[in-house]
């Protein structure tokens, strides 16, 4: 097995034993999961419960991507914007924030924050 395969490999069991145990203490809420890629960031609220998306916002949407970059810390702030209004229409208050195995700092920090600003509380 090569070193690249390895990583990728143990990356994939780490973000489903995230997963995993943020489902257990969710106590029902929904989950608001993050992915950034080297281009975007893209964010889903998740009910676990029914296996359904309830809303989804990415850097790739109509209004954050005409705004310049999509792979920046604005960007990211951007879709925590869209996400929390999103969730508002959904009508969800509450989520259990997943950060998919992605260390809390620069994009997926300031989502996270832009969220929260904006009247998710999780």
């Amino acid at each position: 097995m090569s070193q690249a395969t390895k990583s990728k490999a143990l990356a994939a069991r780490r973000k489903q034993r995230i997963r995993t145990a943020i489902r257990k203490k969710a106590g029902g809420r929904v989950r608001l999961s993050v992915f950034r890629s080297g281009q975007h960031i893209y964010a889903q609220l998740i009910d676990d419960s029914k296996g359904q998306t309830l809303a989804s916002a990415s850097s790739l949407d109509k209004d954050i991507k005409g705004k310049g970059k999509t792979s920046t810390v604005e960007a990211a702030k951007s879709v925590g914007e869209l996400i929390a209004k999103k969730a508002k229409d959904a009508k969800v208050k509450e989520v259990v924030f997943d950060r998919s195995g992605y260390l809390f700092h620069g994009r997926v920090k300031a989502l996270a924050d832009a969220a929260r600003e904006h009247g998710l509380s999780f």
